[in-house]
């Protein structure tokens, strides 16, 4: 038996950055979902009509939204008009996130919500509300983008050919045509680099980053990044140590070309005893916000699934698989 919905998901977006406006287009391609609330840092905007997100800007704001000093609570408090809650607000410091799930789950009981988290310690966080989640009957789906996300779902049904995992290989290619399209995701980047702290990084200027990627010529190469999809794979057995995974990459600010391929790469032993590798290698030509929000929007749709069967409390993004969303 097919399952299917009986009407469109309705959707709140929290944060209309890059990767908020991003995901009201995509939204608004799917006829299994509507965009029903979205806020920036300064305004919100809510109907149970839905929105078009077609004219969504640089911000809520050009949708027609009102100035309000909590936009996050301004969208909470019509929690009558959604079903499901897309998290994609800038996560400096590691607990803001968290903090913001928290009261979403005590403000809208029963919400599925779904974040793009990177860091390993604010995934860590997110754990901490299974009691608030489970209590409220809502679903949390963590660390559900691309990297952890997509690829360390992949890496989950890689496992499957070897009796022993003994690594796990990201390494990511990003190109944007400028960073200011995205400058929530570069700062959450610049943190990662020697000498950087989360902290350092949110009190850096527009202008220090721009000296920043001037001195690299607009490329960032990140090695040994704190990136969740260790503790996501360990979390269901896919390594036994969080050192066994390792997460790097390259983001280009100035062309939108990506500067190399984004693989993951699974290596380990055989029923046979030999070692072998699985690569999944993503197209060349899907954007970063295609690889982040597809999956996201995939696993929104798993949590609506998981909730219709009593499946309520905190879950990654190697738990489940995402659903496909028409």
């Amino acid at each position: 038996m097919t399952w299917s919905l009986e009407r469109p998901i309705r959707v709140a977006v929290l944060g209309a950055g890059g990767l908020g406006r991003a995901a009201c287009r995509l939204i608004s391609a799917k006829r299994e979902l509507q965009l029903t609330a979205i806020c920036d840092s300064k305004s919100a905007l809510a109907s149970p009509e839905g929105l078009d997100s077609r004219s969504l800007g640089a911000g809520a704001g050009e949708l027609g939204a009102s100035r309000c000093d909590d936009p996050i609570g301004a969208v909470l408090g019509h929690a009558a008009w959604f079903d499901a809650l897309l998290v994609t607000l800038p996560n400096m410091p590691n607990e803001f996130i968290p903090g913001v799930v928290g009261r979403a789950i005590d403000a809208a009981p029963g919400v599925v919500c779904v974040d793009v988290l990177k860091r390993t310690r604010a995934v860590e966080l997110m754990y901490e509300l299974e009691a608030g989640a489970k209590r409220t009957q809502s679903v949390v789906l963590t660390g559900c983008g691309a990297t952890p996300g997509l690829l360390s779902a992949a890496a989950v049904l890689a496992a499957q050919s070897f009796i022993e995992v003994e690594r796990v290989d990201i390494w990511w290619g990003v190109g944007i045509a400028n960073w200011e399209a995205y400058k929530a995701t570069i700062r959450e980047d610049i943190a990662h680099l020697p000498g950087y702290t989360v902290e350092r990084a949110k009190a850096m200027t527009d202008a220090d980053v721009d000296a920043l990627l001037e001195r690299t010529n607009g490329l960032l190469e990140l090695r040994h990044m704190e990136h969740a999809d260790d503790v996501l794979l360990e979390r269901v057995g896919v390594v036994q140590s969080q050192d066994q995974v390792e997460v790097g990459g390259v983001m280009d600010t100035r062309h939108p070309k990506k500067p190399v391929s984004t693989t993951m790469t699974l290596t380990g032993i055989t029923l046979d005893g030999k070692r072998a590798s699985h690569r999944f290698i993503l197209g060349d030509d899907t954007t970063m916000a295609a690889n982040v929000l597809g999956p996201a929007l995939g696993y929104l749709k798993r949590g609506i699934w998981m909730k219709q069967h009593g499946l309520c409390g905190v879950f990654g993004s190697t738990e489940f698989l995402p659903m496909v969303v028409r």
